[in-house]
């Protein structure tokens, strides 16, 4: 599906890729299956880009607003488990 991701319109291209690539990953979580590595290995690019908390917990509401998909999980999850394990969330 085709989402409007929460993009700062000042980032670089590297950025806008950071965090597209990150809400990708989750929502192939939704949609599919990844590995906890991928999620925390994207997640850490994604803090780089946006390192506030603040910022992280209203782009997740704007993502999730969008695609029902839940950020906050899937990062929970991932963290919960082996890098080399595969998980869904659906």
């Amino acid at each position: 599906m085709n989402y409007h991701y929460p993009i700062d319109p000042d980032w670089s291209t590297e950025e806008v890729m950071q965090v597209i690539q990150f809400f990708n990953t989750v929502e192939s979580a939704y949609e599919d299956q990844v590995t906890a590595k991928q999620v925390l290995d994207d997640y850490k690019q994604f803090k780089l880009v946006v390192p506030s908390k603040s910022e992280e917990k209203s782009m997740f509401k704007t993502f999730e607003k969008e695609t029902d998909y839940v950020p906050y999980r899937v990062v929970k999850k991932a963290q919960e488990l082996n890098e080399q394990d595969s998980f869904s969330m659906a």
